[in-house]
């Protein structure tokens, strides 16, 4: 019996840390802030003369906004969303994912995962050291939606710096 009064005593008297360790704060962006580097991206690649998809995600790989343009594929949907939701899951572009998980490579597989597009054109939103999410672009040319995703993040990336 003095035992596990003892016992009880100790978990009564155990900080309150592990009250805080229960919960975790995150940043991520404001929809309306999700919605202008999606219009940036896409108004870059039309700029360039692309119709393309652009799907940004937020950092648990959630679609907040998806954008296509008038003539883009039907295929540039899914796959702008695919682009976002991979380099979020793998915390890394799917441009250096190409790299990483060519045939032979420890990762390989990641390739054959549901879901992933290991295809250029999906990167990182981050700021002052959080993943707020990702960005995903499908339906430019050769490095083309690269080029837009970076456009896209670029044109929001005053707002993102704290």
């Amino acid at each position: 019996m003095r035992h596990a009064i003892a016992a009880l005593g100790i978990l009564l008297l155990a900080p309150p840390a592990q009250a805080q360790d229960a919960l975790v704060t995150y940043k991520s962006l404001a929809p309306e802030v999700a919605l202008d580097l999606a219009r940036a991206a896409l108004n870059a690649c039309r700029e360039r003369g692309f119709q393309v998809a652009v799907a940004v995600v937020d950092r648990f790989g959630v679609t907040q906004v998806l954008l296509r343009d008038r003539f883009a594929g039907a295929h540039t949907v899914p796959t702008a969303t695919a682009k976002a939701w991979t380099a979020v899951s793998f915390r890394t572009s799917t441009g250096e994912l190409v790299a990483l998980t060519q045939p032979g490579m420890p990762q390989a597989g990641i390739r054959t995962l549901p879901g992933v597009a290991v295809i250029a054109g999906g990167l990182l939103v981050e700021a002052g050291g959080s993943l707020l999410g990702a960005v995903g672009v499908s339906g430019a040319p050769g490095d083309g939606d690269e080029v837009c995703a970076k456009a896209g993040i670029e044109a929001i990336r005053e707002r993102l710096e704290f």
